[in-house]
């Protein structure tokens, strides 16, 4: 290794640490292993900090916003502090507003039912179901997947120029694939649908947790991601943004919290106002522990720097990158090219090997926690793989048995808190596993490929 290499490593950080970093589990070839969990792009493991925080108000835990008592006040002035520390993890602007959802799918579900009438919505084919599925009620244009940055603004371009009749629209775009980890020009869209008279939500899921997020920065209407991705451990979620759609709407939920004034009329009928604050979608009793812990891993990214994570997880992807290439019967998927900028997150295919037996063996023979399929994300993965967009396919492994052609790929996916030692391990197992095969036998049980007992 060169000086310059060796001065490169050094500096970067250690990984953040993270529940279940210890953890073993057993081998079926005998013995246990430390747990080398990659599969992060699906949930993160919580990290230690965020534990700690819920761990010590839990105690202090109380109804919010109309209870009298002391642990009922706590609640509400940490909820709402919850919110305050997320706008500004996000560099929300004043007038935005940030309601807690329970996902990233529930908070786009949430802004299509809040469309103003007659909107249309654009999105791309590479979207994740959570992104690309919402928009039912709404006229949709679906997009199809670009193969350049360029070509993507180009494409919507085209499109918002083309929409009649002209009006309200809105564009949906994910800022990291789930699929391929790749980065997308969330800037130049998001110029390119303003200059068009739309507007612009973006899926932060997978790019939250490993790039900072800036509304203004990026000059995005909204802003959605999930705490589970964000090493949060509860169902918890985001929205944030432009408050006007969202007050002219109806409310998402009908019931407490979000009505203002509830009274009989003289025909015997219910008059509601509802509020115009977060409030107003966020009916029922809220998740103040998930908010919190939310709140709290913005904050332990924030402090840790983005610029040491970022450049811990590049020396993870070099890694990765490095490895796998060393293997020729590893082909890794990609929209924009290898040397695309990307998060944590890359899929691939093996040849010869069946996606679900090839992930079976790493976990039972490697201890390595990896995804397979087609990551909701069925057109994009469908597209990379060069099948047709009509084969039919599930979001988990397909009924093939191990060494059959199967319509799915393998996803390993990493972060914060990954050690350099779990990703080595990832790429000494694909290597061994072309190489010298599965030491086991395998099966296909429930659609799952499993060893064989």
């Amino acid at each position: 290794m060169s000086v310059s290499a060796v001065a490169a490593a050094q500096s970067v950080c250690a990984p953040l640490p993270v529940l279940g970093r210890d953890v073993t589990v057993p081998l079926v070839t005998g013995g246990e292993v430390t747990y080398a969990a990659l599969d992060y792009a699906a949930s993160a493991p919580a990290l230690q900090r965020v534990w700690d925080d819920v761990a010590a108000y839990a105690p202090y835990y109380g109804s919010v916003h109309r209870g009298a008592g002391y642990l009922s006040q706590l609640s509400t002035d940490l909820f709402e502090n919850a919110r305050r520390t997320v706008a500004e993890f996000l560099g929300c602007r004043a007038d935005d507003q940030v309601v807690f959802t329970r996902s990233t799918t529930d908070s786009l579900n949430l802004l299509a039912r809040a469309l103003p009438a007659g909107c249309q919505v654009f999105v791309f084919e590479t979207e994740h179901h959570a992104s690309l599925l919402p928009w039912q009620d709404a006229r949709v244009t679906y997009l199809d997947a670009p193969r350049t940055p360029r070509q993507a603004v180009e494409t919507l371009e085209r499109a918002l120029a083309d929409r009649d009749p002209y009006g309200p629209a809105l564009v949906c775009v994910t800022g990291a694939s789930n699929v391929t980890g790749e980065l997308w020009p969330v800037r130049e869209l998001a110029a390119a649908a303003h200059a068009h008279g739309a507007r612009i939500v973006l899926d932060a899921a997978q790019l939250a947790p490993h790039h900072r997020v800036d509304v203004r920065d990026l000059d995005v209407d909204w802003v959605a991601f999930s705490g589970h991705k964000l090493y949060a451990p509860f169902g918890s979620g985001v929205l944030a943004g432009r408050a006007d759609w969202l007050r002219a709407a109806e409310p998402y939920l009908a019931g407490g919290g979000a009505s203002r004034t509830v009274t009989r009329r003289p025909d015997g009928s219910v008059a509601v106002e509802w509020h115009e604050s977060a409030a107003r979608h966020e009916a029922g009793s809220p998740n103040v522990i998930g908010a919190y812990s939310i709140a709290s891993a913005c904050k332990a990214l924030a402090e840790a720097g983005w610029e040491n994570l970022v450049a811990r997880e590049e020396h993870l992807i070099a890694k990765v990158r490095a490895g796998l290439a060393e293997v020729p019967q590893v082909r890794v998927l990609s929209l924009f090219g290898d040397d695309a900028p990307r998060v944590g997150v890359l899929s691939f295919v093996v040849a010869g090997w069946n996606s679900s037996h090839f992930a079976a063996a790493l976990s039972a023979e490697y201890g390595i926690g990896v995804r397979d399929g087609l990551f909701c994300a069925h057109p994009l993965v469908r597209t990379l793989l060069g099948s047709d967009p009509q084969t039919q396919g599930e979001c988990g492994a397909p009924e093939a048995a191990p060494g059959e052609k199967s319509l799915n790929a393998i996803r390993v996916s990493f972060g914060a808190g990954t050690p350099d030692e779990h990703v080595e391990r990832f790429v000494t197992a694909v290597r061994e596993l072309v190489t010298e095969g599965a030491k086991w036998q395998y099966r296909t049980e429930d659609g799952r490929c499993v060893p064989a007992v």
